[in-house]
């Protein structure tokens, strides 16, 4: 009898046990680079069960230089990405609609990283330099900002000539460009760790430049907003996604633990990604998850601020949505 009853209760544990798999519903998230730092938050969400407190199964699928997310999403292969809004509304004037629906990083952490010998002290001295640029995306705020400076981009002896750079600090090192593209939680301290002392180089960050536009908001397509078991879906994956985030913040070191366990290439490193996370920690402070509205208008204007050649070339309609994090926040 006992051994009846207790296959019966197993039987109980395992039918409950599948039911609650079944349940779960999948959200696949798409992010902008490779597994690090800067996505600690939803590493955190999954890895502390914020996702599946709120009957979320997430696929946290990474990126790199050959992934897009506008691209990955349009095809079907995300319900969710992480992007740079000036990409977005690029691509969004380009025909694929994608939608704001949180804002988790409050600051950009993009610069201009130069080589102090190369002769910038300021932005007037990028004339006639070669300047790293990262494209697929990443290249719009930079565009923006040269035009801004009247600076045309095609190499003339009124501009700058563009070195289409790598993910990585290689033209600085070896000194094919004066200035690179940099992260300040990433790129940066490549430099730092290749030897080049910090009173040797000159910062730019966009934030300080006045051309700072919204990095790595979450973002859909717009039609699957109009369904309500979607949007629903989306309000539990952005509670869950920044209560990860404020974990992280407030646990840094831990955070980044969660993210090396996650890193099935190995490449990353606990002590770049402690001051990794330290630094991310600084861009997403301020932020509940909702868009402010007064960044998103700085963002646009920015971006249609390039003359002749401007990212964007009209008001975007409809790129973002409050009614997810109203929900999520209440």
């Amino acid at each position: 009898m006992k051994t009846k009853l207790a296959s019966m209760l197993l039987a109980s544990a395992f039918s409950l046990s599948a039911f609650q798999a079944e349940a779960a519903d999948k959200v696949v998230l798409q992010l902008k680079w490779v597994t690090q730092a800067q996505f600690a938050g939803y590493y955190v969400a999954k890895d502390k069960g914020f996702y599946e407190e709120e009957g979320l199964d997430v696929e946290i699928k990474p990126g790199g230089p050959d992934i897009a997310p506008p691209q990955v999403i349009a095809g079907g292969g995300a319900d969710v990405v992480v992007d740079w809004m000036p990409s977005a509304l690029a691509t969004r004037e380009k025909g694929v609609p994608l939608v704001n629906i949180a804002q988790p990083f409050k600051s950009s952490g993009m610069m201009l990283t130069c080589l102090k010998e190369s002769g910038v002290a300021t932005p007037a001295d990028f004339k006639g330099k070669t300047l790293g640029v990262w494209f697929f995306g990443n290249e719009y705020p930079f565009l923006s900002w040269m035009s801004q400076l009247g600076l045309k981009t095609d190499g003339g002896p009124d501009g700058v000539t563009v070195l289409k750079q790598g993910f990585n600090v290689d033209p600085l090192i070896q000194k094919q460009a004066a200035c690179i593209s940099t992260m300040t939680y990433n790129e940066y301290w490549q430099v730092i760790d290749a030897g080049i002392k910090a009173e040797d180089l000159v910062t730019f960050k966009y934030e300080d430049q006045g051309v700072a536009t919204l990095e790595d908001g979450l973002y859909v397509l717009e039609d699957k907003l109009k369904d309500p078991a979607f949007k629903e879906k989306m309000v539990k994956f952005v509670r869950a996604s920044m209560k990860g985030w404020k974990y992280a913040e407030t646990n840094p070191d831990e955070a980044a633990g969660i993210v090396l366990e996650n890193d099935s290439t190995g490449a990353q490193t606990e002590e770049h990604q402690k001051r990794m996370m330290g630094e991310v920690a600084k861009l997403t402070a301020g932020s509940n998850g909702a868009l402010d509205e007064a960044d998103y208008k700085r963002t646009v204007e920015s971006l249609m601020k390039g003359g002749s050649d401007p990212v964007i070339t009209k008001q975007p309609e409809g790129a973002f949505t409050l009614d997810i994090t109203a929900e999520a926040l209440k």
